[in-house]
């Protein structure tokens, strides 16, 4: 489906608000900045006044929505301007699965308390992506046909919607928020919570099907009224002020405590995301010099770089910002601030294995012989890193909420385990609610830093990790898959499957699949061997490489992406040449051998055997 708009109305201006905030019983009409008419049916690209809708394929309909499903996330195109994708995540779409999302929180509440529940309110938040205000009409619109009350968070950040749930005097009993991440301007999505935390991707695929046959089902595929209007809050300010007082108190300043941060600049780079106001309502209120911090404004077209702390731009220009300032630290937030990353005093970036092994040493310190729990992508340096300071590491399928997860599980079952943590920044505490918030991280690093100093250190928190072993060599390649999307997924699991009976058989000399027998983890990282198995939601394993002459050299992982047609493989090596002579395995021993070359294009791994890089 379609809108037109006047060329001068700017899709981040479209916010549905209103301050007078109606009962249940009353229907009111929302105003848009432009017209559309009170009883305009608004239809999808293939639906119009003259198709026979049963003639379009309840299959293809369905399939629509269901393919926006991003395991523990919704993710599509909601702009046009990505060349070979057209725009899927539409009103109607994100209408459909709101609606579906608000009948799954109150039969939940239903069901957890036994008996009817009246009042069910939800709250929105979202980045500042040029789609998020049209879109957001959808959401109200579909939470309001479910029966919810609906709040209007404005700009915010995914931690900030969770916390909506959990600080007074807002309570929420679920939140929504609109973000992709890292992805383009073009990109945007949807992440929901409860105040149980984020929903697993069993739970969102329960969602989509439901919102799928909703969206099938309509001839008309997007209402223009809504139930209640949604209500502005500012929670935001709430949220700040929770992060200052918990390193008020945590630091406890002996001189001044109010404003712990007093004599620290430290840098912020947003990267016009929704991060900006960690300097002004956190550092700025606490004492801070944030002189010289980047990208504080949002800016949903993202034009200086990707706001993202796994990229390199990102992280180059804030370490330049930091040595040009002298500043003790750097931080850099992705577009919803559920990760981030930091740059040390002496300009180092700290991202990946390094960021995990600086949460590790602090949480080790608080809380000796936890386990730490990461995916299956970090190095053999960073397992020795944790053991070395009494710690466990359980190596986990890779995605975020599955790392998280498995934390809550590992705890539900008598394993200590006070630290989740993805090598993408997302990072999870058991003290901060299993919530992956890369404030709440900058907040625990910031309260290290500050103690140190008091303690008498100048090293900066750089210092913490200079003992980690990084890996000699480290490559990520990509091999698409050839067969139509549709059947991306099937060919994708066959092909990881085959690989895994190739190294069972003993057909690769030297690889074994990996396992973490202390966390109930096996079959290459990626099953869980306890009682009670969480379902796998997509294939992938890791497995260990060795040699006679140097023993366990490295690691390969195989995983299928869950973002595009495509499977990525990682390899790490102790050793020169490791990770070439396993890509020559791989290519020749597996691919070529099994025959399951047909269905790839490997030209990534090709031309890395040839000349040794990555192109």
């Amino acid at each position: 489906m379609s809108y037109t708009l006047p060329p001068s109305t700017s899709l981040n201006n479209i916010t549905p608000i209103n301050h007078n905030f109606p009962s249940s019983s009353t229907l009111k009409t929302l105003t848009f900045p432009f017209s559309i008419p009170p009883k305009l049916t608004l239809t999808s690209t293939k639906s119009s006044t003259t198709t026979n809708y049963n003639d379009l394929g309840l299959d293809e309909e369905m399939g629509r929505i269901k393919r926006l499903q991003n395991g523990s996330d919704v993710r599509g195109v909601a702009v046009e301007g990505e060349v070979g994708r057209q725009v899927d995540l539409t009103p109607p779409a994100v209408e459909a699965i709101a609606e579906s999302f608000g009948e799954w929180v109150i039969n939940g509440l239903v069901k957890e308390k036994g008996r009817p529940v009246e009042d069910i309110r939800v709250s929105l938040g979202r980045d500042p992506r040029i789609s998020g205000g049209l879109l957001s009409v959808a959401i109200f619109s579909g939470l309001g046909r479910a029966g919810c009350m609906t709040y209007d968070m404005g700009l915010a950040t995914t931690p900030a919607c969770f916390m909506s749930t959990m600080l007074p005097p807002f309570l929420y009993d679920a939140s929504i928020m609109m973000t992709a991440s890292h992805l383009p301007y073009t990109r945007n999505g949807l992440k929901f919570f409860t105040k149980k935390g984020g929903l697993t991707s069993v739970e969102v695929e329960e969602i989509c099907d439901k919102a799928a046959f909703k969206y099938a089902n309509r001839v008309t595929k997007v209402s223009t009224l809504l139930r209640t209007t949604p209500t502005r809050v500012d929670f935001m300010s709430v949220y700040a002020k929770h992060l200052r007082d918990i390193i008020k108190e945590r630091v406890n300043h002996p001189q001044h405590y109010d404003t712990p941060l007093e004599g620290f600049q430290i840098i912020v780079n947003a990267g016009n995301g929704s991060g900006g106001f960690f300097t002004y309502q956190v550092l700025d209120k606490l004492g801070a010099d944030t002189f010289g911090s980047l990208n504080l404004k949002p800016d949903g077209m993202f034009p200086n770089h990707i706001p993202n702390p796994e990229d390199k731009v990102a992280m180059a220009v804030t370490r330049t910002a930091v040595l040009e300032n002298t500043a003790d630290l750097g931080i850099v937030f992705d577009t919803d601030v559920d990760r981030s990353g930091v740059v040390d005093k002496d300009g180092n970036p700290i991202n990946g294995d390094k960021l995990i092994a600086l949460m590790a040493s602090i949480v080790l310190k608080e809380h000796p012989g936890s386990t730490i729990v990461t995916d299956a992508r970090t190095s053999l340096g960073l397992t020795k890193f944790i053991t070395h300071r009494g710690g466990q590491h359980c190596l986990y399928r890779v995605g975020y909420r599955n790392v998280i997860d498995k934390g809550v599980q590992l705890n539900e079952d008598g394993i200590d385990t006070h630290l989740m943590m993805e090598t993408s920044g997302h990072g999870a505490l058991k003290e901060n609610y299993f919530l992956d918030d890369g404030a709440y991280m900058v907040v625990k690093i910031i309260i290290e830093m500050v103690r140190m100093k008091l303690e008498g250190s100048d090293e900066g928190i750089g210092s913490l990790i200079k003992d980690l072993e990084e890996p000699l060599e480290s490559v990520e390649l990509r091999m698409n898959i050839l067969s139509e999307s549709k059947r991306a997924k099937a060919e994708a699991i066959l092909i990881i499957e085959t690989f895994k009976s190739y190294i069972e058989e003993g057909r690769l000399v030297g690889w074994e699949l990996d396992a973490c027998g202390d966390c109930w983890v096996s079959d290459g990282c990626l099953v869980d061997s306890n009682d009670n198995p969480a379902p796998v939601d997509a294939q992938m394993y890791r497995a260990k490489v060795s040699s006679e002459e140097d023993g366990q050299y490295g690691w390969i992982h195989i995983r299928q992406s869950i973002h595009n047609p495509n499977i990525a493989i990682n390899m790490q090596s102790t050793v020169p040449g490791g990770c070439l002579l396993m890509a020559r395995v791989f290519l020749d021993k597996f691919l070529i051998a099994s025959g399951m070359e047909r269905a790839l294009d490997f030209s990534q791994i090709e031309n890395y055997i040839k000349s040794g890089n990555i192109s």
